[in-house]
């Protein structure tokens, strides 16, 4: 039986040791987080039906998947910066095309079905030496492990990548910011409301702010613009200061509806920072014997499809099913090149429709051409 070591702990690499482990196959999983709850996990994410729903069907978890889904969370709502609202999407509470699920609840669930011995907690990889036969491991806590297949799942910074490639991700011009709003409707009713049940979205030119809620009670806020890598210290916002940088981005967006930047005002606790940077579309290595990639390590893109979390449970779950059929790597590699290139592809237009100078018309365009219904025209 080959050692198989996975690098890193996400949704991605705990789906490949998930489905590895009910094909009866063991692997480690090296964790830089000291433990499950060492830090904050995310907020929601929306699985696709061919993305980590299916990763999940063949994790044996489907049940445990719908009990912790939140269908409602699928509702849309979406304004221009000056407060039309332009469509308007309310889901069935038994819909469960694409159900949110807070990425919190995914990780949990997909640690409960592993054995305990699985992930090795606040034991990184943080160098890899190749043997004649396979890797050695060295790991952040001073220690080392040998393993015949090495799989990167350790996102965008990867550690394992320079083995197969010596592309690193570039930044796309965008920058975003994550603000928190703990407990919206018992401490901020009036913006309950204007969030809704899932995802609030105002476009404006080169400029969005959003907000999404979360099965804990809470709401993420996101404020995305056009802006060079180096702008979260260039732009003079104080953003170790939370609460003179949640009045200076309000400043950042004058113009804009006022109950819309109440949503930066209500928010709470620090603000998180975010260079949105993304890997070539398309991009391939040549086979590299005892080492792959999946997920972000891989094929990290702006987070404009909702594609990401959905690819990486995929592609785990796509390599154990090889694994376990004792198939070559490389088809593993080649179907997920294809795979991700058309995600890729989509994430980077739709980048371009959101941070435009045509505002919201060119998002509105582009939901429109996904079927969406246009509530300023009655149609």
């Amino acid at each position: 039986m080959p050692r198989i070591a996975i690098a890193g702990g996400g949704l991605g690499g705990l789906t490949l040791a998930r489905v590895l482990h009910v094909h009866g196959i063991h692997a480690d999983v090296y964790e830089r987080d000291a433990g499950p709850t060492a830090r904050i996990q995310g907020g929601t994410l929306d699985l696709h039906p061919a993305g980590g729903q299916l990763a999940l069907r063949e994790a044996g978890l489907t049940d445990g998947f719908r009990a912790i889904a939140r269908p409602e969370g699928q509702d849309l709502v979406l304004h221009d910066h000056t407060g039309t609202l332009l469509l308007r999407e309310d889901t069935p509470d038994d819909a469960f095309g694409r159900p949110e699920a807070d990425r919190p609840a995914l990780r949990k669930l997909l640690l409960d079905a592993l054995p305990p011995e699985t992930v090795h907690w606040g034991r990184a990889v943080e160098d890899v030496t190749p043997l004649a036969h396979g890797h050695r491991l060295h790991l952040t806590d001073g220690g080392t492990a040998d393993c015949d297949l090495l799989v990167g799942a350790d996102g965008a910074r990867s550690r394992v990548r320079p083995l197969v490639t010596p592309v690193e991700p570039a930044h796309t011009g965008v920058n975003a910011i994550e603000l928190v709003i703990p407990h919206i409707d018992r401490a901020h009713p009036v913006l309950s409301g204007i969030v809704g049940r899932g995802s609030f979205m105002a476009i404006g030119p080169n400029r969005t702010l959003s907000a999404q809620r979360n099965g804990d009670g809470s709401a993420r806020v996101h404020l995305t613009m056009r802006g060079e890598e180096d702008w979260f210290a260039t732009s003079g916002i104080a953003f170790d200061d939370p609460a003179t940088a949640r009045n200076q981005l309000q400043d950042l967006y004058a113009g804009w509806a006022p109950e819309f930047l109440e949503l930066v005002a209500a928010a709470e606790g620090p603000i998180t920072r975010l260079p949105i940077t993304a890997l070539p579309v398309g991009l391939s290595w040549d086979p590299v014997p005892g080492v792959t990639l999946l997920g972000d390590a891989a094929h990290l893109m702006p987070p404009f499809a909702g594609a990401g979390a959905n690819l990486a449970m995929l592609d785990g779950a796509r390599l154990a099913l090889a694994l376990a059929s004792a198939e070559d790597v490389r088809g593993f590699e080649e179907e997920m090149f294809a795979r991700a290139a058309e995600e890729a592809r989509d994430s980077a237009a739709n980048l371009a429709k959101f941070l435009s100078p045509r505002g919201a018309q060119g998002v509105l365009e582009l939901m429109r051409s996904l079927g969406a219904v246009d509530v300023s025209s009655g149609a």
